[in-house]
């Protein structure tokens, strides 16, 4: 995958957030945005939340109330 080089302004409580938050994740700022981006398309496809979408996993596709399931979790999460 080809890269391009980004400079963005943040405020500077943010930016220490972001960096103490991706060096106790084991991750460098590169990593740590590229996953919250993909996270946010990830949303925005499916309409519900990554971690919604991932929970709901654990219900068999053909399951009759699957669809209903979504619907509650899309309600509650939204």
């Amino acid at each position: 995958m080809a890269t391009r080089k980004l400079t963005i302004r943040l405020p500077e409580e943010d930016l220490d957030f972001a960096r103490k938050f991706a060096a106790d994740h084991g991750l460098t700022m590169t990593q740590l945005l590229g996953r919250y981006l993909r996270s946010l398309q990830h949303a925005n496809v499916h309409g519900l939340s990554p971690d919604i979408i991932r929970f709901s996993g654990i219900i068999p596709e053909d399951n009759a109330d699957r669809a209903d399931y979504y619907a509650a979790m899309e309600d509650k999460h939204r």
